[in-house]
């Protein structure tokens, strides 16, 4: 199957730059804990990070892209909420955080407004943790959820509400959270796909879940970069082994010709680049069962 595909060459252009060292300030009214600081390890370009973060599958795109396959709603896919409360590192608090987005976006997509506020309220239990709850608008998301015409502004603002949570993390020096959120992210996205693709195979779906293996490259140029953490270091192994997975899948890409099209007003050029992702039925299976046994692994930490 083909489909539109913007490459990402973040090897080429990885760029780190040293982190100062000393106490950190970031005013008055907010200090950061120390345990919640990256120390000693190199930062990540906001370039690379927003790129990377860009071309993961959002929650509700892969959700949307599960539902358009008339694949029905199961709850029994989420990860449970009562024990947030014995979250209580940084690293449980951002990576649960990830888990619970991911699960948002599902279940916004299939509008099961009475589940959305247990996993809203859980999300703004652990933003708080991290002290970004400041940007996660409870109340909002609280009221859109009574009525689901209001899907869209539901999405959006969820959306907006973690890339602002994303952007602070990354810019107060604390990225270590920011990719530990992000890779719940797309962990427990990835879950959602394979465990519908399980019950209900579809070529397309497939195909979404063989282009994984270039995003996972990606994030492990990242995880790696915090290995010396043990919690970091426990997630690069586990992702390691789900990489494995996906040695086989094979992904070629057909240049196309470049367009010129408007946007924000101006024109700018897309390489209509193509990508051909060839995923066995033992493949997928292989990565349906990894990624299942890595997923549940990691929300028991």
């Amino acid at each position: 199957m083909l489909r539109k595909f913007y490459a990402l060459f973040v090897v080429s252009i990885l760029i780190f730059g040293c982190k100062s060292g000393g106490e950190q300030n970031t005013g008055d009214d907010f200090k950061v804990p120390e345990a919640v600081v990256n120390e000693g390890v190199l930062e990540i370009s906001e370039e690379v990070m927003q790129d990377i973060v860009q071309n993961i599958a959002s929650p509700v795109e892969m959700a949307a892209l599960v539902k358009s396959l008339d694949a029905g709603f199961s709850s029994k896919y989420l990860a449970p909420t009562e024990n947030v409360d014995d979250l209580t590192t940084s690293y449980q608090q951002a990576f649960h955080l990830g888990i619970y987005a991911a699960d948002l976006g599902y279940l916004n997509i299939y509008n099961k407004n009475n589940s959305v506020i247990e996993y809203i309220t859980a999300i703004k239990t652990l933003a708080d943790g991290i002290r970004v709850g400041q940007f996660f608008d409870f109340s909002t998301l609280k009221r859109l959820t009574q009525n689901s015409q209001n899907l869209d502004s539901l999405m959006y603002t969820s959306v907006h509400s973690f890339n602002q949570m994303d952007k602070y993390l990354r810019s107060d020096n604390r990225s270590n959270l920011s990719t530990a959120m992000v890779a719940g992210i797309w962990i427990e996205g990835l879950y959602l796909a394979t465990q519908v693709a399980k019950a209900s195979p579809h070529p397309q779906l497939s195909e979404r879940i063989g282009e994984q293996k270039i995003i996972m490259s990606d994030l492990m140029l990242i995880l790696g970069n915090y290995k010396s953490d043990k919690n970091f270091a426990k997630l690069f192994d586990a992702f390691n082994q789900l990489k494995a997975e996906f040695n086989n899948v094979t992904i070629t890409i057909e240049k196309g010709e470049p367009e010129m099209i408007e946007e924000d007003g101006m024109l700018v050029i897309v390489q209509n680049d193509v990508s051909i992702v060839n995923i066995t039925p033992e493949q997928l299976t292989s990565i349906i069962k990894k990624t299942e046994e890595i997923r549940n692994m990691l929300i028991s930490i």
